[in-house]
């Protein structure tokens, strides 16, 4: 389907973007619950417990959406690469010749498999060993994104070099997303549990998250400046293709997400520093929490962009 006469499948750009937020925010939660929440919390206080409930509930909801929009994006990439319709590539033989035969098939079906041992995993996370398999396999259900994109087929000595730098741009996101819902859950439940404890959690949890993000915009932004150089090639390419224009909206829209994420370091966790239940306290908790949803509704709009990206020829092919 051509939207807007456009050249944009859109229901592939749109089933992209649910996959690859889906599958990010998978990674992410069960990374921030590990890493973040677990050594954060030295004591099973209510918020703690509330967090280790819903992560969970999360991961399993956003497991199940990347399943399902997983096996979707494989019918419709079948009907894209036949250039059939889609009710006429699912009762042909393209379907099969797809998972069999194609590098994107092939990846589907391990991802597919890793999905399924993923819940296996979290039907038993209370076990530490469950939960640590959970974790890497949820690692390679995201990185495993990059051979289904330019990435995978970029020739060459560039080939690995782009494939490592989209794993780790995939990875990085992953991490930023997941945590970022992570974060606005945890808040949620500091805003129920006043205690010292409580507050305690909140702040040791967030001012690591920040320490992490910065790890983070290290890695996004280098892998994204390796990405741009290969895809993009030149600052002609970049300004002059519908490719590098959409690129640079996704940059000026990491750009304002970076201005929150400053924010919520620099001026609202310390201000969570202040006597339990203070005026000034309860007030950054709902700005930490506000200015991370809006981090959250900006990610998803640059998975949208990255949707549409995924589907369009790179900008160094018009060159």
């Amino acid at each position: 389907m051509d939207w807007l006469g456009a050249g944009i499948d859109g229901p592939l750009v749109v089933i992209r973007a649910i996959h690859f937020a889906a599958t990010a925010t998978t990674t992410g939660t069960l990374v921030f619950r590990a890493v973040v929440a677990e050594a954060a919390s030295r004591s099973a206080t209510p918020a703690a417990v509330i967090v280790r409930t819903q992560t969970l509930r999360v991961a399993w909801i956003c497991l199940a959406i990347s399943a399902v929009s997983g096996v979707i994006w494989l019918f419709l990439e079948a009907a894209s690469m036949s250039g059939l319709s889609f009710a006429e590539s699912m009762t042909s033989d393209v379907l099969p010749k797809v998972v069999n035969e194609t590098q994107f098939g092939l990846v589907s079906d391990i991802r597919l498999v890793l999905a399924v041992m993923i819940a296996g995993c979290l039907a038993y996370d209370r076990f530490p060993l469950a939960r640590g398999l959970a974790l890497g396999l949820a690692f390679g259900l995201t990185a495993a994104l990059a051979w289904t994109g330019h990435a995978g087929s970029t020739a060459d000595e560039r080939g690995m070099l782009h494939l490592t730098a989209d794993t780790l741009h995939l990875l990085a996101a992953a991490i930023w997303l997941g945590g970022l819902v992570s974060l606005v859950l945890l808040l949620s439940a500091t805003r129920h549990d006043r205690t010292y404890a409580g507050v305690t959690f909140a702040r040791d949890a967030t001012k690591r998250f920040s320490t992490m993000g910065v790890a983070i915009v290290v890695v996004v932004l280098a892998t994204g400046i390796v990405n741009a150089w290969i895809l993009v090639g030149s600052l002609h390419a970049l300004i002059a293709t519908g490719y590098g224009r959409l690129l640079m909206l996704k940059i000026a829209l990491f750009a304002v997400m970076l201005l929150f994420a400053a924010a919520n370091r620099f001026w609202l966790t310390p201000r969570l520093a202040v006597p339990s239940e203070s005026e000034p306290q309860l007030e950054a908790l709902c700005r930490l929490a506000r200015n991370s949803m809006i981090e959250i509704a900006l990610a998803l709009m640059i998975f949208a962009i990255v949707g549409v990206l995924g589907t369009l020829h790179p900008a160094t092919h018009f060159l």
